[in-house]
């Protein structure tokens, strides 16, 4: 009977206890690529957070100062590899401002289209990802269902399926086909029946919502503060899009579209869930885009006939520098290119959304459950490529 009380006493004054270091990543599915955090854990809690980067650094931008400024174009595609008509742009605008060089009309066009194309492809991958980070499987096929008749119809004129190198300074490679943007067009259509199938699978789940409203709170004030950008900024409430705001491409500028932004609507605002639904929302008003893109787009050539020359010889900007960004599916992306006269810049300096968002996650992970990690770290929709070039 001695025996049993002393292993059944309350009193714990010699047990020791330290917290737990734990790495999240590298290898690890619900951190979307090579990232590594390591962890502080006092059980189940998260005390300190440390991102670790670099595991995927490529030089991209030391290899865009030795090569020419065509010849770096496949280079933007593979840093944020979910959107890389969206890359190609940023890049060609830059070295269209460098070179002052009119873009033809018909090409800015099809370069809006397929460039919000590309981010309902990128929202539909953050959109079937997040449901497996949360714990449902489901939604991921029915977005790959989706994301395959894009990738189709970028397929048909880029000659690719992924790594596009479709825009291009000083417009785009070739022209679509005559039937391209009748198919756009009847995809849009099909979208939009399947966007509300979504909702019913994944955004209006009673625990997907438990496990994402009031989770990962961003104020918009640290918003600001850590220069967030693209859906995980308005999800704050800052209703901020390059496309409406700086336009980027004429176009912009000649079709009706909302910037949605983040309301609070399970939660508190600036939480997971806020920003999941920006990302849905965004999908619908691209689609409102691509219709009216379709319906006022006008003949003629896609190439300046001044690039046509230039695929000869090397381009050769003179003296000066340029900066032009774009609203990528994850936020600004930006090119700043310095050119002394030669065929390659002597400084090539890339603005990477996803880079400045991860830097906000240390913010947040301490005082959360571990799983509520995994949630924080999908709603941010990060792309390694992209962090680490």
């Amino acid at each position: 009977m001695e025996a049993l009380e002393m292993y059944t006493t309350d009193d714990r004054s010699d047990v020791y206890t330290e917290e737990l270091k734990l790495n999240l990543g590298p290898q690890h599915p619900s951190t979307h690529g090579v990232l590594r955090v390591e962890l502080k854990m006092d059980g189940e809690v998260i005390t300190q957070s440390r991102c670790d980067i670099g595991y995927l650094h490529r030089c991209a931008e030391k290899i865009g100062e030795n090569v020419s400024y065509l010849q770096f174009t496949p280079y933007t595609d593979r840093m944020d590899y979910l959107a890389s008509m969206n890359n190609n742009l940023a890049w060609s605008l830059t070295v269209e401002k460098m070179l002052d060089l009119e873009v033809p009309e018909r090409a800015q066009w099809l370069r809006m289209i397929c460039c919000e194309l590309n981010r309902i492809a990128s929202h539909l991958i953050a959109f079937g990802t997040y449901g497996i980070d949360i714990g449902a499987n489901t939604p991921f096929f029915y977005a790959f269902r989706d994301r395959e008749k894009i990738m189709a119809l970028l397929e048909r004129p880029s000659g690719t399926r992924m790594l596009y190198n479709y825009i291009q300074p000083g417009g785009l490679r070739r022209d679509v086909d005559d039937n391209w943007v009748d198919d756009v067009l009847t995809f849009c259509g099909e979208f939009e029946k399947a966007w509300v199938e979504y909702n019913t699978l994944l955004s209006h789940n009673r625990i997907f919502i438990g496990r994402t409203a009031n989770i990962g709170i961003i104020p918009r004030e640290m918003a600001l503060d850590f220069g967030l950008s693209g859906p995980v900024l308005r999800a704050s409430g800052v209703k901020w899009d390059l496309r409406r705001d700086v336009p980027y491409l004429a176009p912009y500028d000649e079709v009706d579209f909302e910037v949605p932004i983040g309301e609070g609507t399970y939660g508190t605002l600036g939480d997971c869930w806020d920003r999941y639904w920006v990302r849905m929302r965004e999908m619908m008003e691209s689609i409102r885009i691509i219709r009216q893109g379709c319906a006022k787009l006008p003949g003629g050539e896609v190439m300046t006939k001044k690039q046509k020359s230039m695929y000869k010889t090397p381009m050769k900007p003179g003296p000066g520098h340029a900066y032009m960004r774009c609203e990528n599916p994850r936020g600004e992306l930006g090119f700043y290119v310095v050119s002394e006269g030669g065929a390659s810049p002597i400084r090539n300096r890339t603005r990477a959304p996803s880079f400045c968002n991860l830097a906000v996650l240390d913010q947040l992970l301490p005082g959360t459950m571990l799983g509520d990690a995994v949630a924080i770290i999908g709603s941010l929709d990060i792309v390694l490529g992209e962090v680490d070039r």
